[in-house]
């Protein structure tokens, strides 16, 4: 018995609820759900429009802006499911 689920458990992939992730860049978070533009201004991140987007991931701007990364990725996943 197969499945997407079971497939991706065999292949040791978890899956979870949250749609964001601290290993996406930030114009894919941006260009995929452009609502998260807000929390990402909330945390005084203003590179969300820079060239460094589009391959910074979630988790180095967090690391060079001095903030809590599990905190952001939790305000960004809230703001998506607002929707």
């Amino acid at each position: 018995m197969g499945g997407v689920y079971t497939e991706e458990i065999q292949k040791g992939e978890i899956m979870s609820k949250e749609k964001i992730s601290e290993d996406m860049t930030i114009k894919e978070v941006i260009d995929t759900y452009p609502e998260t533009a807000m929390v990402f201004m909330k945390y005084n991140v203003g590179c969300i429009g820079c060239l460094a987007a589009s391959f910074e991931k979630v988790k180095d701007i967090a690391t060079v802006h001095g903030i809590d990364i599990k905190a952001l990725v939790k305000d960004l996943n809230l703001a998506v499911q607002k929707k």
